[in-house]
């Protein structure tokens, strides 16, 4: 079996030409040869094709991506027949998200508030159907020529509804560390209320041109989304109405009862932000006193020790892929 290129074909599906190109997978655009449709697929490289954890996380995008039928939510097809490791999804033209923000910082509020409620209308649609998407963020958000939100991207997603148990290391990564949830941060699983959080986030950039949490590095990224406040964005930029500021800092809240209850909670204050109550909360951020000493020594022990398990599941995951291979003797 070799590397794919365009002009092979695939199964059902002809390889018209290169997508997008990453480390571990290669998306391809491709024509249906039984419908005459142009569709994506997405390829692992070779050296991925029996790796067990890239494996599972594909099965997992794919069974979660063909139950979801959503405007906002990017297809996932179901190919006749598979002769290797792949994902045939609905073909969208346009551009990521990121790509726009790299371009374009910050964007018109009214464009920012509408993504928003594209964003928020999807999770609502996944959390009523029992998924959690857990790794939102702007390059998991295509954008198509005529402004309409599509989500993708479904790998570490967490399905509720389904009864199979799963080792926890089987997601190669818990998430983007920008847009992560606090609870995420500190090794929890993360909830509908993470998904609220990470778009937070993404509506805090798109209207500010930043996220609120950065560092010197990922680790003081990670602890300071646990322990610090955010700048209120209308410091950043006056013109922000004080209601969508208010809707960003609920989002953002590091405790997550403190959020918004629901997505649809949040995508009809987006919609109607004249009837958002304005509160003390961004007062009560910039007045929040540092987080005592001990606090800060726990979070900078849970974020090490999250390193550390991520790091010793990669050295498992190594073993895993050696006794599978014959490497090492199975014990």
């Amino acid at each position: 079996m070799s590397e794919l290129r365009p002009g092979d074909t695939l199964d059902q599906y002809q390889l018209l030409d290169v997508i997008a190109r990453s480390g571990m997978a290669t998306i391809f655009r491709a024509r249906d040869l039984d419908s005459g449709r142009t569709v994506a697929l997405k390829v692992p490289h070779m050296q991925y094709e029996s790796d067990i954890v890239f494996h599972e996380r594909f099965l997992r995008e794919e069974q979660i991506g063909q139950r979801l039928n959503h405007p906002s939510i990017v297809k996932v097809l179901s190919p006749k027949h598979k002769s290797r490791m792949y994902l045939a999804m609905e073909y969208v033209e346009g551009e990521r998200l990121s790509d726009r923000l790299r371009g374009e910082r910050p964007l018109p509020i009214d464009t920012a508030v509408q993504l928003a409620i594209q964003i928020a209308d999807a999770i609502s649609y996944l959390h009523d159907h029992g998924v959690v998407h857990r790794d939102l963020k702007p390059e998991n958000v295509m954008l198509t020529p005529d402004g309409k939100v599509k989500l993708m991207d479904f790998g570490i997603a967490l399905d509720t509804t389904s009864r199979k148990v799963t080792w926890s290391g089987l997601s190669q990564t818990v998430g983007t560390p920008d847009y992560m949830s606090p609870e995420q941060v500190q090794g929890k699983r993360g909830d509908a209320r993470s998904d609220i959080y990470s778009l937070g986030i993404i509506l805090y950039e798109m209207l500010t041109g930043r996220v609120p949490f950065a560092g010197d590095n990922v680790y003081a990224a990670m602890r300071a989304k646990v322990y610090s406040t955010p700048q209120p964005p209308r410091q950043l930029r006056p013109e922000i109405p004080a209601s969508i500021e208010e809707i960003v800092l609920c989002a953002i809240e590091q405790e997550p009862h403190k959020r918004f209850e629901s997505a649809l909670e949040m995508r009809e204050a987006l919609t109607h932000p004249s009837s958002v109550m304005l509160t003390d909360r961004t007062a009560r951020q910039q007045r929040r006193p540092e987080s005592p000493r001990w606090q800060r020594t726990s979070i900078t022990l849970v974020v090490a020790v999250l390193g550390f398990a991520i790091l010793f599941w990669t050295l498992a995951h190594a073993v895993l892929l050696l006794e599978h291979a014959g490497w090492v003797p199975v014990r």
